[in-house]
């Protein structure tokens, strides 16, 4: 297996660092508004990459925190008359609704910043004691200089870095790109006590704490967005690799931007979009399989016709799914040995799948092997003479199998606790009212046909087809479909 490492800016054969074990830490949501599409494209992709793992057999240790005190927190909190820890725990609870929505697991861990404030003073009194920071007045901050090779997974020096610095002018840091460890309490902010006055951390320390309590150092794979890598990775190594004097993590991932019309997609610009509207618009699952339908590295331009794809491509699964469903309905096939060359072509689905999430996770290529999947049972089930035999439908069995496999890894579609697909999914008032109608109007449909008034029963074939409802003369009766 073969991961991208930005540390190095290649690729890596994957070694963890306990065999069978993968540790991992994905930096999750700052909690003050509703995750947008640029959260939302780590949290599917890393819950993917963590399918993955677990399916090649690895026992993944998967943590993925929040940031629930931050400044971005605080000016909410203020602007909307709000307790801040009030105000994140909340959006705590709207990002679990999002995500559940999108089919991410959980993760074993979802650290909170306010529960590990031990924790992070700890690491700063460590770096104090070792004179990797200093202490002024009421706040703490880390010396860059310090740390020999700060820079090395953004690829800068220090003379670029304050060449090109972009941070507020404090006389009394050391150095320019010097950042907050611990920052002294405001007058009306959540502030915790520490040795150095009341206050609350800065937000780099947050991770390196809450990643080192729960996977020590030298964890596997610590990921996030691009955006991440300067400053916040780039302080999380500095800090967490001062403190301890070994390595921090072995693998450092990073997801490409999401962008807009080719134009990088942000607050600033405006043009950012909440996973909670575009849920209103498009199911869950076809914007997990647009996500995923681009490698992560890339950059992923975002508009409505291109999820209108990705709704048309699931459907062709769905389709393919139900035909299958439809085909092995009643049918015996007990302890007969499946038709050996369908199990063959089957076992080559399997390798070409494997072969594309082995190679740094490429989603886009394993998609497309669910799509060569589909044309092997559609073509399966046209050949009456193989797929219509005991032998045939036991195969067929084993392509159900390999697609919900493929599934389990991606997510794309929703299962049950057996891991079943989900192929009628519990629906709403307005949506079951509609299954109704078209239901009436395809018996109205059937009795003009049994009439031979095929001028009326094409007319609303072709009226349905005009409002995007396809209807389908199937040898066991009519299937309809969005």
């Amino acid at each position: 297996m073969q991961v991208f490492n930005t540390m190095t800016g290649g690729k890596e054969e994957f070694k963890t660092r306990e065999p069978g074990k993968a540790a991992i830490y994905v930096c999750g949501p700052t909690t003050y508004n509703y995750i947008h599409l640029g959260n939302a494209r780590p949290t599917v992709f890393f819950d993917t990459m963590r399918r993955y793992l677990k399916y090649k057999g690895y026992n993944v240790l998967y943590v993925q925190n929040f940031t629930d005190v931050d400044d971005k927190i605080i000016n909410r909190a203020r602007e909307e008359g709000d307790d801040p820890m009030v105000l994140a725990a909340r959006y705590i609870d709207e990002y679990f609704r999002d995500a559940d929505a999108l089919n991410v697991m959980r993760a074993d861990i979802h650290p909170r910043v306010s529960e590990h404030m031990a924790e992070i003073i700890d690491m700063i009194k460590k770096l104090v004691e070792r004179d990797f920071a200093y202490v002024v007045g009421g706040d703490v901050y880390y010396d860059v200089r310090k740390f020999a090779v700060y820079g090395k997974l953004s690829g800068r020096t220090l003379e670029d870095m304050r060449a090109g610095a972009r941070v507020d002018v404090d006389e009394r840091k050391r150095h320019p790109m010097d950042f907050a460890l611990w920052k002294s309490a405001k007058p009306g902010e959540p502030s915790w006590g520490s040795p150095w006055g009341a206050g609350r951390p800065g937000w780099h320390i947050e991770c390196s704490a809450m990643a080192q309590k729960y996977l020590g150092t030298g964890f596997d794979i610590h990921g996030g967005g691009f955006d991440l890598i300067f400053p916040h990775h780039e302080n999380e190594i500095a800090q967490s690799e001062a403190a301890t004097g070994r390595l921090f993590a072995r693998y450092w991932m990073h997801n490409g931007f999401i962008t807009v019309n080719q134009e990088k997609m942000s607050k600033s610009l405006g043009n950012f979009f909440l996973v909670r509207e575009i849920l209103a618009k498009f199911r869950p699952e076809v914007v997990r399989f647009y996500l995923l339908g681009t490698h992560y590295r890339s950059p992923l331009d975002f508009d409505d016709e291109k999820l209108e794809a990705a709704s048309k491509g699931l459907e062709r699964l769905k389709t393919c799914l139900r035909l299958l469903e439809e085909n092995l309905s009643g049918r015996e096939y007990g302890n007969v040995n499946p038709d050996p060359q369908m199990v063959g072509g089957l076992d080559k689905l399997r390798g070409e799948f494997e072969k594309a999430m082995d190679d740094d996770f490429n989603t886009a290529l394993a998609i497309g092997t669910m799509f060569e999947l589909v044309r092997e049972i559609n073509s399966y089930l046209q050949n009456r003479d193989r797929a219509g035999t005991p032998a045939g439908a036991a195969a067929l069995v084993k392509a159900r199998e390999l697609f919900q496999t493929f599934n389990g890894v991606l997510g794309v579609l929703k299962v049950d606790e057996k891991g079943h697909v989900l192929l009628d999914e519990p629906v709403g008032e307005d949506e079951s009212l509609v299954e109704k109608l078209v239901g009436v109007l395809i018996e109205v449909r059937q009795e003009a046909r049994e009439k031979k008034d095929w001028a009326v029963s094409d007319g609303i074939r072709d009226r349905l087809k005009s409002i995007g409802i396809i209807l389908e003369d199937t040898p066991s009766g009519v299937r309809w479909k969005k």
